[in-house]
């Protein structure tokens, strides 16, 4: 008798159809995995062995196989440690067969019978949905699974033991429930930084249109406590945008408790990241930090101290919004529309162009510092805003400072009317001004005859990229947004300007 139950392999944030069959015959006592299994897969043989003798199931003395189909779609993970041990269960009489039919299964299996939460129980139950069928998941999964719909039935027992007396009708389980994760008490609020209201202003901008941005100044000028309160003045993700994020946290496995935020993400990787810990990558392809970022903040700080290969592949990223993870066996593709934040010193001493301070190394030492970063990067960061040292008298006596709720309902207005302008365009797709294709930005920021007049100057005479050219008018946009002017004017493209010739230096350098 051949015993089936249905599960999922991960091919990025997609669930792959995989059948488990398993089959109970004569010959000699041996268990024996087939269809392309890793290391995990392979070893679940152990553990789905002890599991069931844990559970008061005695194994027959007779061979049995698993195959795990299509036979040439690599299987990775533990997951498959359930859906093994039910099909077994099926063969075996233990379980009604037709109970599991209408189930996608996962979990993983501890040796006295009782399972583990595992990655993806989100991506899974959608999977599950789509094809018309329930979940049995892990108890600890379940509040991630239940975000899928309301409609999707959804089992999560604790043990094997549990999910036989549901089936059998002693135990009842119950459907889990969709867990939020709970908001900080002190959240970081723009109100605490004193001072620097050009880099205030800068950052108001970049989340107003989703534009990258730039920090450079000294040490301890609060370019990070700025990047740091950047999502509280981001508009919450909606519906769509938090199933996306959900489903790549997921199979990260970084959804503590299965519980969900409408927070936009904010990642930090130290400098000394990898490009597999970037971009994604490794032994089975998980996302890097880029993918883990999406519809959120990649904060990068000390820039130039990553290293120049590990940042040039986060060039693809920006453009395309996704991460191409491509092996000679295996392509994975993670969405990656992500905001880059970043943050430098001027200089490797970090004090060049400070009042009063003379470098031993002379202008080297800044030169050779942001040499480290290449120009099409920089290329690619819409805003550059120099952050200097905070003065005595802002420490002092600080001028009262706008909250973050303050900041966060005009960045809210300035995204209604992009996403409204986006719609009548018949591209709700796009989410910000970044995103924004050239041919669209033409059209909806056209400027003012003057404002065209000084573009044309400033273009003839500081030599923009086309790249450039085309992401001074977003950020342009963006400004008129912010005003709810109609129409892109002088002062909009002014302002984009003198965030693009902030960086001039830098590429030169570069």
């Amino acid at each position: 008798m051949v015993a089936r139950v249905s599960t999922v392999a991960f091919q990025g944030i997609e669930g792959v159809p995989v059948d488990v069959q398993v089959m109970v015959g004569p010959g000699k006592h041996v268990m024996q995995i087939v269809g392309l299994p890793d290391k995990a897969v392979a070893e679940s043989r152990e553990r789905v062995q002890a599991a069931l003798h844990a559970s008061g199931l005695a194994l027959p003395q007779k061979k049995v196989t698993v195959n795990l189909a299509p036979a040439d779609l690599p299987k990775e993970g533990s997951h498959f440690d359930l859906p093994i041990a039910l099909a077994m269960m099926a063969a075996l009489g233990a379980i009604p067969a037709d109970a599991l039919q209408n189930y996608l299964i996962l979990g993983e299996l501890n040796l006295d019978g009782t399972i583990a939460p595992v990655a993806g129980a989100l991506p899974a139950a959608i999977a599950a949905n789509a094809m018309g069928k329930g979940l049995i998941c892990p108890q600890d999964s379940g509040p991630e699974a239940a975000w899928a719909g309301a409609d999707i039935d959804i089992l999560a027992p604790r043990s094997l033991v549990g999910l036989a007396n549901h089936f059998r009708g002693t135990q009842v389980l119950s459907r889990p429930q969709p867990a939020v994760r709970a908001l900080p008490a002190n959240s970081p609020d723009l109100a605490d930084i004193k001072g620097q209201e050009s880099a205030k202003r800068a950052l108001e901008v970049a989340a107003a249109g989703g534009h990258n941005l730039l920090f450079v100044g000294p040490p301890g000028s609060g370019k990070s406590m700025l990047a740091q309160r950047l999502p509280w003045i981001l508009p919450p993700l909606d519906s769509a945008e938090l199933l996306e994020v959900s489903m790549i946290h997921s199979i990260a496995g970084q959804l503590a408790g299965g519980k969900l935020s409408d927070r936009r993400p904010f990642r930090a990787p130290h400098h000394s990241a990898t490009m597999a810990a970037l971009v994604g990558g490794g032994l089975r392809a998980k996302p890097g930090e880029a993918s883990l970022a999406h519809h959120g903040v990649l904060f990068l700080d000390e820039l130039p101290e990553f290293h120049p290969q590990t940042l040039d592949a986060l060039r693809q990223p920006l453009e395309t919004g996704e991460c191409v993870i491509a092996r000679a066996n295996h392509h994975v593709s993670y969405p990656a529309k992500f905001q880059l934040i970043a943050a430098m010193n001027p200089c490797r001493c970090g004090m060049a162009g400070e009042p009063g301070h003379t470098c031993a190394r002379g202008t080297r030492c800044m030169s050779d510092y942001q040499a480290r970063l290449s120009g099409p990067l920089l290329d690619r960061i819409d805003i550059r805003i120099d952050v200097p040292a905070v003065s005595a008298t802002d420490l002092i006596r600080p001028r009262p400072a706008e909250p973050s709720s303050v900041v966060a309902a005009r960045v809210a207005r300035a995204r209604a009317l992009q996403r409204d302008r986006f719609m009548a365009a018949g591209l709700p797709e796009i989410g910000s001004n970044a995103r924004c294709a050239t041919a669209l930005i033409e059209a909806i920021a056209e400027p003012d005859p003057a404002g065209l007049q000084l573009l044309r100057d400033a273009a003839d005479k500081m030599k923009f990229s086309a790249r450039g050219y085309h992401r001074i008018l977003k950020v342009a946009r963006t400004l008129a947004d912010l005003d709810e002017a109609p129409r892109v004017g002088r002062i909009h493209l002014a302002e984009a300007i003198s965030y693009r010739i902030a960086g001039t230096a830098l590429q030169n350098a570069a």
